[in-house]
């Protein structure tokens, strides 16, 4: 059996605005109401959907997701992030310096959830490195 992840669930401070961002950066479909319980689910491909959970006070842990995407997705995810005028750089906390890391001979970015989570983009894995 091949274990999948499905879901994972999100805190947000207005779950349905953290959706909504989240999947016009992504160019994915999203909900303001899940099927199943008080979420407003982000469904990044068919196998994978992020809930954001509405959370009434911001004490949450911070979260990091990482999306390993083509060059071609990443350029298109990157200028949609720019259009927004969301600041992003090219370590994960390092200042804002509006560049892609070319790490691990690909592409890279990091940016910053309004709830303070820190969401990546990468185009080469630098955990699963490919095959030789």
């Amino acid at each position: 059996m091949i274990i999948q992840l499905d879901h994972l669930i999100v805190p947000a401070k207005d779950r349905i605005a953290a959706a909504r961002l989240l999947a016009s950066i992504l160019d994915v479909p999203w909900a303001e109401q899940g099927n199943v319980g008080p979420f407003s689910p982000v469904f990044v491909n068919e196998g994978l959907t992020i809930d954001f959970d509405q959370w009434v006070d911001d004490s949450f842990p911070k979260q990091h997701l990482c999306f390993r995407v083509d060059q071609e997705a990443f350029d298109a995810i990157l200028a949609r992030v720019q259009s927004a005028g969301i600041a992003y750089r090219s370590t994960p906390l390092g200042p804002v310096d509006h560049q892609v890391n070319p790490a691990f001979g690909g592409s890279l970015v990091y940016w910053d959830q309004p709830d303070g989570h820190v969401w990546e983009m990468l185009t080469v894995s630098y955990e699963r490195r490919a095959a030789s």
